[in-house]
């Protein structure tokens, strides 16, 4: 292994001990205000965005840029060609973008677009888009792929099942997360939304799922035909209505398994994307913590459920 992924690995590592942790996410929730939770961010690596957020909607986004400006250091410190690792792990981030371009009401900016540096899959061409159907034809002409459709519905689950597959395809420590993902994306928006997947997503999903999932009827018929390397997601739940349950699993798992990659991992890869996925759980609970402490600081079931 070269030297370049030794010192990335020490670097991630190191990364990695300065958030606030599972013990640290609990304190933060406590609140009992928001003001409360900021000031206990103000000993984190999330001080620097934090600081200047008035209200939870900017102190949620501040968390969220913390997140991209490390993975942006991370893909620094990567040898040359390591950061490409890191894109499809990001790839949120863009997604994020173009649905703020797509849901903003009529005669309102949309929200700042996240700073993707080396991260990004395509937002220069996508933010030259003008109309639904440029964002399409941007997708389609990148890595990304056809999304199926120009509304925003479809534009932004194409998106959301094609970091699925990029993910699989081009991260194999992160296959498992991705093929949970994939399931838990297919069944929200058939069984809950009860929505028909555009073709593109379809093909995506079989890739991970099967096609024997993918053209299943009810809920139930789809469970029982997922394969065993994408089943874990759905165990013991039982109807659609319970699958926050299955996404707190989800993160649960990608934390376990990143921990696992960071601590028995030789230097290299790896052991970034075990950085990678312990970052990222880490701002997504300090996001709920952050909504938990707004509202009075006393965790519920479902706070719980994430930590």
């Amino acid at each position: 292994m070269s030297a370049g992924w030794v010192a990335a690995t020490v670097r991630a590592k190191a990364l990695v001990g300065r958030y606030p942790g599972t013990a640290g996410v609990r304190e933060i929730a406590r609140g009992p205000t928001l003001d409360d939770a900021l000031r206990r961010l103000a000993t984190t690596p999330y001080a620097r965005y934090t600081r200047t957020a008035a209200d939870l909607r900017e102190a949620q986004r501040a968390v969220s840029d913390t997140l991209l400006w490390h993975l942006r250091v991370l893909a620094g410190w990567l040898p040359r060609g390591g950061a490409r690792l890191l894109v499809p792990l990001a790839a949120g981030f863009e997604i994020a973008n173009v649905a703020s371009r797509l849901h903003a009401p009529d005669g309102r900016r949309a929200e700042a677009p996240y700073r993707l540096g080396a991260l990004e899959t395509a937002w220069r061409n996508l933010q030259r888009a003008g109309t639904p159907a440029e964002t399409r034809a941007a997708l389609t002409a990148s890595p990304w792929g056809d999304p199926g459709g120009d509304t925003p519905w479809a534009l932004v689950t194409g998106m959301r099942m094609a970091a699925v597959r990029r993910t699989a395809v081009a991260v194999q420590p992160a296959r498992r997360w991705a093929r949970g993902r994939a399931v838990l994306l297919a069944a929200r928006e058939v069984f809950v939304h009860h929505r028909s997947l555009p073709e593109p997503v379809l093909r995506d999903a079989a890739r991970l799922l099967g096609w024997r999932a993918t053209v299943a009827t009810s809920y139930e018929e789809f469970r029982g035909r997922l394969p065993s390397s994408a089943g874990w997601a759905l165990k013991d739940i039982d109807e659609p209505g319970e699958l926050w349950r299955a996404e707190a699993r989800w993160w649960r798992t990608v934390q376990a398994d990143g921990a696992a990659l960071l601590r028995a991992g030789r230097p290299g890869p790896r052991v970034v994307v075990g950085a990678v996925a312990l970052l990222s759980v880490d701002a997504w609970r300090v996001r709920a913590a952050l909504e938990s402490a707004a509202r009075g600081g006393r965790p519920g079931e479902v706070f719980d459920a994430l930590v």
